[in-house]
């Protein structure tokens, strides 16, 4: 019988191993070691092959390009003003005090009320006053009644001087006796001249204690809304030394605006120019008045030299309060319906820098239909930290440069990080 064997590894058959048969089409072991190496190496391969696509992705996506931004050529309403905070303030305000010591034995206001002209606001006990002026009163009664009495005698003085003038004549009475009646005529006369002295004295601390019980009853001194009342009722109030505070009463049909303005832009201000305000609660609104006055001395704060500017507006509504905040805009220029362009695309031509700025010339960079850019000379106007008024140069909807963006840190933070997220890597068999 034939002996069939497989060969294995690089054994060759031998004249002893003549039995060994090969069967047709078998693999020769040399070949079957080398396609298995093959296979080994197929994973490593495709993984080289997806870590290069992903890196060539991320380079793309990560390559910079150059995108110029655009705003187009529009119409609108453009002004130049010095800006300025400001806190409002009642055009006029009076504090109605107490002028005479005592309680204070009724109020008739309180905070916000409106109050006319020498209405009754309060009154303070006149208990006091009352019985000084009885005192007074008795007084000078007593010093009418002496009055009475000196004039009599200055009646008889005079009198007796006549008898003793023909008693002398006749030789009745001596000299002495005469010039004794002449002396007492004088007294008489300076007593009479004493008492209505004391009489008028008497009389002025009387009347001066009648205004003082007129003053405990206090009376507006003006129309206007009761703005502050730091007093209550039942309280002592002490006039000796200054007049205590019953009421502030403010006028807040007109309101004056009190602006802080560096000492850069007060020069730039002009008594007369259009002013106008806004506030925190009504940004939309503007409160418009002209300047009437800029007070020259000034208020320093952590070495900031601040002058006030001053304008009035109406109240007519009563929305405007004391203290409020305010945004202040003093009107250098302005213009309505007119094209304007952001700032940042005006740029100063070469060649005319060094020009005052009235006789300085300008270009922008425009973009067309088709995406090319070119410059053009304008002549502009109006000018502010935002906008230029444009003049010539340009038309409504025209496309201005008004900067340059790099799409690198777009592309890395936004499409490079969704191309990652949404891209799988290769699968690996």
């Amino acid at each position: 019988m034939t002996k069939i064997a497989k060969v294995t590894g690089h054994e060759k058959p031998t004249l002893e191993d003549s039995n060994v048969t090969f069967i047709p089409g078998a693999v020769p072991p040399g070949r079957k070691k080398k396609r298995s190496r093959l296979w080994m190496w197929l994973p490593v391969a495709i993984l080289a092959t997806g870590a290069g696509y992903y890196a060539w992705t991320s380079y793309s996506a990560s390559t910079s390009t150059t995108a110029v931004i655009t705003q187009p050529v529009v119409r609108a309403d453009i002004e130049n003003a010095v800006t300025a905070v400001g806190t409002l303030d009642s055009i006029k305000s009076v504090d109605a005090g107490a002028q005479v010591s005592g309680q204070l034995k009724a109020l008739h206001v309180e905070i916000g009320d409106k109050v006319t002209q020498n209405e009754l606001i309060g009154e303070i006990d006149p208990a006091t006053i009352q019985n000084r002026i009885e005192i007074d009163q008795a007084e000078l009664a007593n010093l009418q009644a002496q009055l009475v009495s000196k004039k009599a005698q200055l009646v008889l003085k005079q009198a007796n001087i006549e008898r003793q003038r023909n008693l002398v004549a006749t030789r009745s009475v001596s000299q002495s006796t005469l010039d004794q009646a002449v002396a007492d005529l004088a007294t008489a006369e300076a007593d009479v001249n004493a008492l209505e002295a004391q009489i008028r004295k008497q009389q002025a601390t009387l009347d001066g204690d009648q205004v003082d019980l007129g003053y405990t009853k206090i009376y507006a001194p003006m129309a206007g809304t009761i703005a502050a009342v730091p007093v209550k009722e039942g309280q002592t109030l002490n006039a000796s030394q200054t007049a205590p505070t019953i009421v502030t009463i403010a006028d807040l049909s007109t309101m004056t605006v009190k602006a802080q303005v560096s000492e850069a832009d007060v020069s730039k201000l002009k008594l007369g120019m259009d002013a106008y305000f806004t506030l925190l609660g009504q940004p939309g609104k503007r409160y418009t008045g002209k300047l009437r006055q800029i007070q020259p001395t000034p208020d320093i704060e952590n070495n900031v030299v601040l002058y006030y500017a001053l304008f009035d507006v109406p109240n007519i509504d009563g929305d405007l309060m004391i203290s409020m905040s305010a945004q202040v805009f003093f009107l250098q220029s302005a213009a309505k319906d007119v094209l304007v362009v952001p700032s940042s695309a005006i740029r100063v031509k070469k060649g005319s820098s060094a020009a005052a700025d009235d006789k300085r010339q300008f270009e922008v960079s425009v973009v067309d239909a088709s995406g090319k850019t070119s410059t053009r000379d304008v002549e502009v106007g109006i000018r502010n930290r935002v906008n230029v008024e444009i003049k010539s140069g340009l038309k409504e909807g025209d496309l201005v440069v008004v900067g340059q963006a790099s799409d690198s840190t777009n592309a890395a933070n936004g499409s490079g990080n969704r191309s990652q997220r949404g891209q799988r890597m290769p699968r690996m068999f």
